[in-house]
């Protein structure tokens, strides 16, 4: 029996610093993630006027509690080109807040980030006022010119389903404009971020409402954003890797300091995973979710399939939480039945094309996998039959398999070895990527029983 905490989530980091930045005052930020790409963003946004204290021990490690000095009415253009190192969300998120000023902003990132399309970015800031466009003439990638300002004159439109990032990133943006922005979207994705922005905003006092279908959106800013303390919650897209971990395995662990608030979509996988058999007790009171896998399980077999569920198959729709891919690709490689995740186009433009990666990785593994411009189908087989005797259609085998620099991947692929055959091993090449959302995640695995080995 083991016992962890997952890191702050990366969200609500990155959400937390930029609004620091925007307010008058010292604000607080409590449990913050300090993953890669939040000390990017923690490294960024100094250049608009903010300063940021992240409380470093001895060692050079980021503390428990950071301090962010906010820019208030003395934010500025950025004063460099913004270099996003692998953090998405920072440059959706920046991007927009920055076109509010008068002259030209830059933003680029690494390699991976240098094939994120931002052409849509560039579309929407040029609706509303700004000259913004590629560095390359035909590109849609970074690096992103953008000449402001922008104002909140013109209903904004744009599909959103290649992410919300950016339509969260056009909120924030409202808090620096004088009259209420407005934002239609046609094909609205991702929504529980935007709602996790929502929440963020009306907590500094901004106006926000959002339709039932997400399809309009409004923000009007307060008169002033002022300093705030905020205690950060734990990141469900972190707590999906142990949770899969103990589903496949014979192990039985609690997760302390579990998110009830709803605002983060990941949660969904805990519903998922009960609908396939998996033993998960989640304790709302203590904010605990208790796991327990294989022979540990209540049953003593921990057997997960699709054959109770309607058609006997797994329907899963992640448009609200795509990041889950890859948990859920891996877990369903140990599940008897046919699983199926849809509406996952948005995964195309992650860190990797995560369908395309995906189905070549696991099928390295044994795994069967189909795949489509927005889904995959995973034909899945438990390592054990309903009477707990060894299933002899389970084909999965260990291998030598690319993470691709994708921490979400790497992380997936990584938890799959843990459910493998005596004898069957998984070596993850370049799994050190892990850092970008879960600081230490094999160390933070190992301390529970794990038993990851680098190599």
């Amino acid at each position: 029996m083991g016992r962890t905490v997952v890191p702050g989530s990366k969200s609500h980091t990155i959400r937390a610093l930029l609004l620091a930045t925007l307010a008058e005052g010292k604000s607080t930020i409590h449990n913050p993630l300090p993953s890669a790409d939040c000390l990017s963003t923690a490294a960024a946004v100094p250049l608009m006027g903010s300063r940021v204290d992240l409380n470093l021990t001895t060692e050079g490690v980021p503390g428990t509690d950071w301090e962010v000095y906010g820019a208030g009415k003395n934010l500025h253009l950025p004063t460099d080109v913004i270099n996003v190192g692998n953090s998405g969300s920072l440059l959706y998120f920046l991007s927009p807040v920055a076109a509010t000023f008068e002259g030209y902003s830059i933003f680029t990132g690494d390699e991976s980030i240098r094939k994120r399309p931002v052409d849509h970015v560039a579309d929407v800031l040029c609706q509303m006022g700004a000259i913004a466009s590629t560095s390359q003439p035909g590109s849609r990638f970074c690096p992103l010119v953008i000449k402001g300002p922008v104002s909140a004159k013109n209903t904004v439109r744009t599909e959103g389903s290649v992410s919300s990032q950016y339509i969260s990133g056009l909120m924030m943006a409202a808090l620096r404009m004088k009259e209420t922005l407005n934002i239609e979207l046609s094909k609205p994705t991702e929504t529980p971020y935007l709602t996790m922005t929502q929440k963020w905003l009306e907590k500094i006092g901004a106006k926000v409402h959002i339709s039932e279908d997400f399809k309009k959106i409004s923000v009007t800013p307060p008169a002033e954003i002022k300093a705030f303390d905020c205690t950060i919650p734990s990141d469900w897209e972190a707590v999906a890797f142990p949770l899969i971990a103990a589903a496949i395995s014979d192990s039985d662990i609690f997760i302390d300091n579990i998110d009830g608030s709803g605002t983060q979509g990941d949660d969904a996988i805990v519903g998922i995973l009960e609908s396939i058999g998996a033993d998960i007790e989640w304790n709302r009171d203590e904010n605990v979710l208790h796991v327990r896998g294989g022979k540990k399980s209540k049953d003593g077999i921990g057997r997960l399939t699709t054959e109770n569920l309607p058609g006997g198959e797994l329907h899963v729709n992640l448009s609200g939480f795509p990041d889950a891919i890859c948990a859920l690709s891996a877990i369903a490689c140990f599940t008897e039945g046919h699983i199926y995740i849809e509406d996952i186009g948005v995964c195309r433009r992650k860190e990797t094309d995560r369908i395309s990666v995906l189905k070549k990785e696991l099928e390295k593994l044994g795994a069967k996998v189909e795949e489509g411009s927005d889904f995959m189908i995973i034909h899945g087989h438990s390592p054990v039959l309903a009477d707990g005797k060894p299933n002899p259609d389970f084909k999965l085998h260990g291998a030598e398999v690319e993470s691709y620099f994708d921490h979400r991947v790497a992380m997936s692929l990584a938890c799959m070895g843990l459910g493998m055959r005596d004898g069957e091993r998984i070596f993850v090449k370049n799994a050190e990527c892990c850092s970008v959302s879960f600081p230490h995640f094999f160390d933070v695995m190992n301390e529970i029983g794990a038993g990851f080995e680098a190599n």
